[in-house]
């Protein structure tokens, strides 16, 4: 498992809205267009195929970020969305 960034910019508001939908089933969102996914390679080729059904790739962006271990201890996160812990559930302090 490991800990997949997903932030999106998608001009249509009904396919942005139904990705927001899709993409809370891997993981939290935790800002706006940004979520936090705990997933392995099979889930993580599910959702990004899934994901890429929304994007125009004339107008959209996905962008898709694998964090390593080492990288994701020096995340720092402040204010009310705190992210996704370990096992997969929001961390919350």
């Amino acid at each position: 498992m490991m800990l997949i960034i997903v932030s999106y910019d998608i001009i249509d508001d009904k396919k942005r809205t139904k990705l927001a939908k899709k993409l809370c089933g891997y993981g939290v969102r935790v800002q706006y267009s940004v979520f936090e996914c705990r997933l392995n390679m099979k889930k993580l080729k599910e959702m990004k195929k899934e994901a890429l059904e929304f994007i125009d790739k004339e107008k959209d962006s996905l962008r898709i970020y694998k964090v390593c271990n080492e990288c994701e201890r020096k995340i720092e996160s402040f204010g009310i969305k705190q992210g996704i812990g370990e096992e997969g559930k929001p961390i919350i302090i």
